[in-house]
């Protein structure tokens, strides 16, 4: 769910037009963003939540591989798996994702999409001799996340409350600054508050665009401690960037407001309202690290089971938040933001830990899996930056908004006897982590794969994903401009391993 809290708090006792005083304007605009407080736990989730993407094989049976681990994906999943490796070998994989986005806004449908093609791993894995047992060290890049999103909406919205309103409420100086809402004084000539003559009625459309990735250089050892009981550790430096661009506008598309109507009484250019436009851009530098321990033990020659501790990720963020708007009039006035605004901030975000249990079978060339793994949404924090009491409200709201899940992953592997080739399929089933969610916004996912296993060096993977979800957002207030999505994403993956 997309939550936005875009709220710039006006400190002045009285009001100037801003755009009229350059040196006051610089003066206000780092007064006020002083206090602006984008960062919520939209953030917090953003790189809390597991991504798919692994290696063409693993995600080809539905990411169902902690208990089986035996390449260099072994760095993502269990990397005790390290220790089942008989040869040194490198891997990579190449990964295309699409994501579309049908989106319902006042019951008008509206389509849009985002792709994005990227190497998402590769490794090296080295076993090195021992006199029993076995011993070996993976090192290498892993995609961790990929932050690939888009949406689209318009619509009439026929209540009274637009986004002009909920600024203007705030006492916002962007309503301000563009002709939208004006200043109100009592008697003694003293500033009480802003309003505005907008009262809703308004053809509001928007679009989000995000991109980016968490990337993983990792480095992993594991070793055989007694006869098939393998244990292993990884360590992960992570570094990544993040950007969504917001564009959105309300026009009234209805001629509510003509040319009688004037918004500001002594501005006579704020006749005839025309539309506004919000476009607010925010990009984070990303670096962080975690660590990984997991255990792999082979019950008999079919069966297997694991367990894997992914320690919280600790990111430090360098944020970047822009605004630029204007508001166009009929009387061919046009305002905008003069200069726009730019706000920096850094602050640390810690991710809950992640427990997964797993277990395969494997019999007559076919291998079943099933992977599950715990996590406690509500324990994600905003660690550093901010003031204390913002900080810690940050943190009240996302134990008091998330709940702990359960996923799963279900994996099946049949390698044709006497032909090197293997069919692979699975689900993956991400429930939602926010409290009472209906089912219909876990995420779901259908995996098929198949591997070419060459006689020499060589084998290649080849791995498809399709998931879909219901998901929903709010451009301001709670439901009072509310867009809903139907998601679907796809995802490719094509993977090489080469014997050395």
């Amino acid at each position: 769910m997309i939550i936005n809290n875009n709220n710039y708090s006006v400190l002045t006792g009285g009001k100037m037009k801003m755009k009229l005083v350059a040196v006051l304007s610089v003066i206000l605009i780092i007064a006020f963003n002083t206090k602006y407080n984008a960062q919520n736990f939209n953030d917090a989730l953003r790189l809390s939540e597991p991504e798919i993407l692994t290696s063409a094989r693993a995600l080809g049976m539905g990411n169902a591989f902690s208990s089986i681990s035996n390449d260099f994906s072994a760095s993502l999943f269990n990397p005790a798996g390290f220790a089942l490796i008989k040869k040194s070998q490198f891997e990579s994989n190449l990964q295309y994702n699409s994501f579309k986005n049908e989106s319902n806004f006042f019951n008008k449908i509206t389509n849009y999409s985002n792709t994005a093609t990227k190497f998402n791993q590769f490794g090296f894995s080295f076993p090195f001799p021992t006199s029993r047992g076995s011993f070996v060290v993976g090192f290498g890049y892993n995609q961790i996340k990929d932050f690939n999103r888009a949406v689209k909406f318009s619509g009439f919205n026929g209540g009274n409350y637009s986004l002009i309103q909920n600024l203007t409420s705030d006492n916002d100086d962007i309503a301000y600054d563009l002709g939208l809402s004006y200043p109100v004084y009592d008697s003694n000539n003293k500033y009480l508050n802003d309003e505005t003559k907008i009262n809703g009625k308004l053809n509001q459309s928007g679009n989000i665009l995000q991109d980016g990735a968490l990337n993983s250089w990792v480095f992993s050892s594991a070793i055989e401690i007694q006869q098939d009981i393998f244990v292993g550790v990884s360590v992960n430096v992570i570094n990544g960037d993040f950007k969504r661009n917001r564009e959105y506008w309300e026009n009234d598309s209805q001629n509510i407001y003509p040319i009688s109507v004037l918004l500001d009484s002594k501005d006579p250019y704020t006749a005839d309202f025309q539309s506004f436009y919000l476009n607010d851009i925010i990009r984070w530098d990303i670096s962080g690290w975690n660590t990984v321990v997991g255990i792999i033990g082979k019950i008999d020659e079919s069966i297997s089971a694991g367990l894997t501790i992914k320690l919280p990720k600790t990111f430090d963020i360098r944020e970047t938040y822009f605004v630029d708007g204007h508001a166009s009039f009929g009387t061919g006035k046009t305002y905008s933001l003069d200069p726009p605004i730019e706000n920096r901030v850094e602050y640390e975000i810690k991710t809950p830990f992640e427990f997964t249990g797993s277990a395969s079978y494997s019999l007559s060339g076919i291998t079943f899996s099933l992977d599950a793994t715990f996590i406690d949404y509500s324990r994600m924090e905003f660690a550093d930056g901010f003031y204390l009491s913002d900080r810690e409200k940050k943190n009240r709201e996302i134990i008091s908004l998330f709940t702990d899940v359960l996923n799963l992953n279900a994996g099946v592997e049949y390698v044709l006897p006497g032909t090197g080739i293997a069919i692979r399929g699975g689900f993956i089933l991400m429930p939602s982590p926010y409290r009472d969610d209906p089912s219909e916004y876990d995420k779901k996912y259908l995996t098929a794969g198949l591997g070419f296993i060459g006689k020499g060096r060589f084998s290649i993977d080849l791995a498809y994903a399709y998931g879909w979800w219901k998901d929903y957002g709010d451009n301001y207030g709670t439901n009072l401009s509310r867009f809903y999505q139907d998601i679907s994403k796809s995802n490719l993956l094509i993977g090489i391993k080469y014997k050395i």
